[in-house]
């Protein structure tokens, strides 16, 4: 039996989480450097075919109560929202059938979402015309970040839903950001803040190696730093 904590044992789990994939980072894993076509291959370059669902975090599920459950969207916008969980769900729903792309190279096709689509917010929140990135909080302190370009897709939205099933704590849920377009370590999980921003700001792996933008038939999954 183990003398350590499980508090200590998580962040020793965390720590080797985020060595080995900075390795990933250093030394290219993954890159074929022959980038897809997105129009003519669904699936993207250095990817393969899962009907599972991989459950990849920092090692920490946070603890959420819905009753005290907020999500906070403020920035360089002329209206602040702040909701609970009742009035994330009284928003008007969108429902997509989309891709997942996950930057240690699996992919599975076909999700089913439930969630309150990007355009919605943006509506409601009016960001300003500085305002040129979105900057995600997660509640285990994950950030990412992707520019308002990225964020105004058709196809992006804040899911809670996922194949007819509530989204599991163990997948983001309550609520995570869909970018289904982008490596997934974009669509962060536990959202509790956006940010409309007029400065980039890198979030947790883009400043630990992984590219900025990570378009998956690019093969943009590092930084070129």
């Amino acid at each position: 039996m183990s003398d350590k904590s499980d508090d200590e044992l998580t962040g020793q789990r965390r720590n080797k989480l985020i060595e080995k994939k900075q390795e990933w980072a250093r030394d290219g894993r993954l890159l074929t450097g022959k980038p897809g076509d997105k129009e003519r291959d669904r699936l993207p370059p250095g990817q393969r075919i899962v009907k599972d669902w991989p459950v990849l975090d920092l090692g920490v599920t946070p603890k959420l109560d819905l009753e005290k459950w907020r999500l906070r969207i403020d920035g360089a916008v002329e209206r602040r929202v702040i909701w609970n969980w009742n009035s994330f769900l009284s928003q008007p729903h969108l429902e997509v059938t989309s891709d997942i792309h996950c930057v240690t190279g699996w992919s599975r096709y076909d999700n089913r979402w439930v969630g309150v689509s990007a355009s919605h917010i943006l509506s409601l929140v009016k960001p300003s015309s500085q305002a040129k990135y979105c900057i995600f909080y997660s509640r285990d302190g994950y950030t990412t970040n992707v520019s308002l370009e990225r964020f105004v897709e058709d196809n992006v939205m804040l899911a809670f839903k996922w194949n007819g099933d509530v989204l599991s704590a163990a997948h983001g849920g309550p609520v995570r950001i869909l970018m289904p377009d982008w490596y997934f370590w974009k669509s962060a999980k536990w959202l509790r803040r956006i940010k409309f921003s007029e400065d980039d700001k890198p979030g947790y792996w883009e400043i630990r190696g992984y590219h900025n933008e990570g378009d998956p038939w690019k093969e943009e999954r590092y930084s070129d730093d």
